[in-house]
């Protein structure tokens, strides 16, 4: 079991998801950029859908709408009466060569991370903890992380800081949580 016993976990893309997602409430997918890699962040949430069947919300988020799942998640907490599990997972990038980490979304599922923890949710794995902590040491120089990741120079994705200057500062919610009883 992949930090079954943490109430924060991260792992990436879909097989990161189906190794952590068992037994969570709620499956964040860190998607900063649009257009880059063969498969999109709409496949990958779709992917982890199916494998999810059921059961656990489903979000996608960015930098921008971090606090506002990290909200979103403990009201879902309050409603659970128990412990909210979270699996984040960063989307990444499926290139012509095989997966991809995605240095954006490492920091937007960083960003949630770290907002989950400012509101108490901080029963971390290694591998959030560590996402948590790039977050907090580079949260000043995202813009140009950003721009100068690979995502961007590979020029597939559209220009970046447009796309990051017109999320919305909502997180998406694509399936709500339904009890599993």
């Amino acid at each position: 079991m992949h930090q079954q016993r943490y109430q924060v976990r991260f792992e990436w893309g879909e097989a990161g998801a189906r190794r952590i997602a068992p037994g969570a409430h709620v499956i964040v997918v860190a998607d900063e950029l649009d257009g880059h890699g063969e498969a999109s962040g709409a496949q990958l949430v779709a992917a982890i859908a199916e494998a999810c069947p059921g059961g656990p919300a489903v979000l996608c988020v960015t930098e921008a709408s971090a606090g506002d799942a990290a909200e979103w998640i403990l009201r879902l907490q309050a409603q659970l009466g128990d412990r909210a599990v979270v699996a984040v997972i960063g989307a990444g990038s499926l290139d012509p060569d095989g997966f991809r980490t995605a240095v954006e979304d490492h920091l937007a599922a960083g960003a949630v991370i770290d907002a989950l923890a400012a509101r108490g949710l901080d029963s971390s794995s290694p591998e959030a903890a560590a996402a948590c902590a790039a977050w907090q040491g580079l949260q000043r120089a995202t813009a140009h992380l950003l721009t100068a990741s690979v995502s961007a120079t590979l020029g597939g994705a559209d220009d970046p800081m447009a796309q990051r200057e017109s999320r919305p500062a909502s997180a998406v919610v694509l399936r709500e949580f339904t009890s599993r009883a």
